[in-house]
């Protein structure tokens, strides 16, 4: 479908002689038009998103384009637009919009080169955008926001757009049915596992008995979506090498991937990154699974990611996102039920007051209680180090000479991470 996406963006550029973007109404990108800029790679420029591969496209694009700007710059760097560049682009009414959009130049938001923003909609839903780098070139152009008809090429681009904004409404449809399967397989009661596997393996074909690798995001909040959009969750065209994608209700948000090669964790790795910019990712962590062949062990990937995402949160030295396979003894701790209440024995040292004083022991026994090592990475003196240990033993009634003792408490104190 990709490549359905770039054919629609080309006919656009070829249409109006200007470099054309497509991007998601999140600003990710989908798919550009290239063009010869003189000496830039052959990027076409956009309202927030830049390119992230190597596609050509867009014949009879115009060449000669100025420099990149700041926005463009950017967003080919990072992939998507910040918040602040994104809320103003839409304070130009293009998520409202029927029609094209022009948006002037603006030095001081960094826009050095006009857009005309040709919104994307299937059944007055937004589904995206096309942008259009205007250099002064399509000064003329009547958009028909004027008063005046719409100039020919612009109304072509229009009904172009609108095929683009058919192709993402049946592509979210059937996001939205796959990711109802993959969360029926990963949290859904027996009966309903077996079924949920059986209709993915038809849907998914030969990637269904291959590699496989899940990867989860949590927390994941949930933004109110259109219907048509099929729900809170980023579209497939979205996530390279992904599957399937789904909301997990106050668990967070799971994403199947076919990793290439088979027993690589960096495809699912680099979508969690990805999916980390998201504005419903904020303060979460990722973690993924260990890659697995088939659906059947599916669910219990999904426990792993989630544990891997749960300690990349309570440890920012395994994150943002973390391997399951790295995360220690946090593989033990996120099989344990929650607990009400901390441990009697370290409920006093987890008040806030004494929070150096529980830093102090954890990494204490993180070097294997060798005084030295743990002083250094304090980067305290090592009687300092005993002093505070004495009053750790005090508040605790533990004796850190004892190995069950020091277990207990270092169990406790990571657990208290969770």
């Amino acid at each position: 479908m990709r490549g359905d996406y770039q054919q629609l963006v080309d006919e656009i550029s070829a249409v109006l002689a200007a470099p054309a973007t497509l991007e998601d109404r999140d600003f990710r990108l989908i798919a550009f038009g290239a063009h010869d800029d003189g000496g830039d790679g052959g990027d076409a420029g956009n309202g927030g998103n830049g390119t992230d591969s190597g596609e050509a496209g867009g014949a009879g694009a115009r060449t000669g384009a100025p420099a990149l700007d700041p926005v463009r710059t950017r967003s080919i760097l990072h992939r998507r637009s910040t918040s602040a560049v994104r809320a103003w682009f839409e304070a130009f009414g293009i998520g409202r919009a029927t029609g094209p959009v022009r948006i002037p130049p603006d030095p001081s938001a960094g826009v050095l080169i006009g857009r005309i923003c040709l919104p994307v909609r299937h059944r007055g839903v937004v589904l995206g955008y096309v942008w259009l780098l205007d250099d002064g070139h399509l000064a003329d152009l009547e958009t028909g926001t004027r008063g005046g008809p719409p100039d020919p090429r612009i109304e072509r681009a229009m009904e172009t757009a609108a095929r683009i904004g058919e192709l993402l409404a049946a592509e979210a449809r059937a996001g939205a049915e796959l990711g109802e399967l993959l969360r029926d397989l990963l949290t859904g009661p027996a009966v309903d596992r077996e079924a949920a596997r059986t209709e993915l393996r038809a849907r998914l074909g030969g990637a269904a008995d291959g590699p496989l690798a899940l990867a989860a995001v949590a927390p994941w909040a949930p933004a109110v979506r259109d219907a048509e959009d099929g729900g809170p969750v980023p579209g497939l065209s979205a996530l390279p090498g992904a599957l399937a994608v789904c909301a997990v209700p106050d668990q967070g948000l799971a994403v199947l991937v076919r990793p290439r090669p088979a027993d690589s964790p960096g495809p699912a790795g680099a979508v969690a990154e990805r999916l980390l910019r998201s504005p419903q990712a904020a303060g979460a962590a990722a973690g993924t699974a260990a890659p697995r062949h088939g659906l059947e062990e599916l669910p219990r990937a999904w426990r792993e990611a989630l544990a891997a995402a749960r300690a990349a949160r309570a440890e920012p030295r395994l994150g943002p996102v973390a391997r399951w396979e790295t995360i220690g003894p946090y593989r033990t701790l996120t099989e344990l039920p929650p607990a009400a209440v901390p441990d009697p024995a370290v409920a006093g040292l987890l008040r806030p007051e004494h929070a150096e004083l529980a830093r102090t022991a954890e990494v204490f026994l993180d070097c294997a209680g060798q005084a030295g090592r743990a002083a250094a990475a304090l980067a305290i003196h090592r009687q300092t180090l005993y002093y505070r240990l004495s009053r750790v033993a005090a508040l605790t009634g533990l004796d850190l000479a004892e190995g069950e003792d020091r277990l207990l408490l270092h169990m406790a104190l990571k657990r208290a991470r969770l």
